[in-house]
């Protein structure tokens, strides 16, 4: 039986500090590595044993991996948590800031900008496949931007706004099911052999945990879009209309948003691991943007996560008094 966290004000706004103040440093050791050497371990042991591409093994398998995998999050942190005695508050923090990826988010794209304005478009190239997956060795520097704003507002769904909802709802144990969840996506989620059965549960309940996250993101873009003195209005009506056409479920809301708020175009041609791949257009009618535009775009990104932050805060607050 799996019993709900309930995650303190304190804890929540350290969480969010330290996050802030210190991100991911990159000599730490991360949750996500311990879940990707997991999933990377299954994946290895359906591989071996054949039943990987079948394709009804194949799906029994990967159902059984991401359950494994999730659930095995979730209850490694509680019963790490329940046994941490006095050192609990402090395990929690570290937990639940590990679940963030604000500032690691904005340090990461920051680089891929400072070096488009220093004109070295190698640097760039480097910098930006360290967070697209897409192959970024010929892109200029207008579609350097375009990679940068997509990463930038889907990277607010999926690394700020679905863990802070899950520290709301269940504590750091429901945040780190929520990554776990997120990295089986990233890493065996794919259409594209050998994973399209046995990634298949993990891309289902990649789309189902995102769901309301990814549009909870674009009316925070707009909302954070309104008080910048951008384009709100344009912002949801360009989500509305254009969403549904991303080949994501989610990614197609935050971006989409962001494309209106902007008014610039996002979407388009990509390719991935040197297959070509004609996505559909979010904000036809507008400007493609150029190196600029992403600092504009880290501005409202880092307002709607701020916006979310003051307003979960103010809900633990009201519990808080009322209890």
């Amino acid at each position: 039986m799996v019993a709900c966290v309930v995650i303190r004000t304190d804890i929540f706004l350290a969480a969010l500090v330290l996050d802030i103040a210190v991100g991911d440093p990159e000599w730490l050791p991360h949750p996500v590595q311990a879940i990707g050497a997991a999933t990377a371990g299954c994946d290895a042991l359906a591989r071996d044993s054949g039943i990987r591409e079948h394709p009804m093994l194949g799906r029994i398998a990967g159902i059984a991996t991401a359950l494994a995998v999730v659930g095995g999050s979730y209850r490694l942190a509680t019963a790490l948590l329940r046994r941490a005695g006095n050192s609990r508050s402090a395990l929690e923090v570290t937990l639940a800031a590990s679940t963030l990826a604000w500032r690691s988010l904005m340090t990461e794209v920051a680089t891929v900008e400072a070096a488009l304005a220093a004109g070295d478009l190698a640097l760039a190239r480097r910098r930006l496949a360290r967070i697209v997956g897409r192959d970024t060795e010929r892109l200029d520097a207008s579609e350097i931007a375009r990679a940068a704003i997509e990463t930038l507002a889907e990277s607010l769904s999926d690394g700020i706004v679905a863990p802070l909802c899950s520290l709301l709802l269940g504590g750091a144990p429901l945040a780190l099911a929520y990554k776990a969840v997120n990295t089986l996506d990233s890493t065996i989620g794919h259409i594209e052999p050998p994973y399209r059965a046995f990634g298949w549960f993990a891309a289902r309940l990649d789309d189902a945990a995102n769901f309301l996250p990814a549009r909870l993101s674009a009316l925070l873009l707009a909302a954070a879009a309104r008080i910048s003195r951008g384009d709100a209005a344009r912002s949801l009506q360009i989500a509305r209309r254009d969403a549904r056409l991303h080949r994501s479920p989610n990614a197609g809301w935050p971006e989409a948003a962001i494309a209106g708020a902007m008014r610039v175009r996002l979407g388009g041609y990509n390719t991935y691991g040197g297959v070509a791949y004609d996505g559909a257009t979010l904000g036809a009618e507008f400007r493609s943007p150029d190196p600029h535009d992403i600092r504009r775009a880290r501005e409202l990104v880092s307002l709607a996560a701020a916006l979310l932050a003051v307003a979960a805060s103010a809900l633990l607050g009201a519990r808080d008094a009322f209890a």
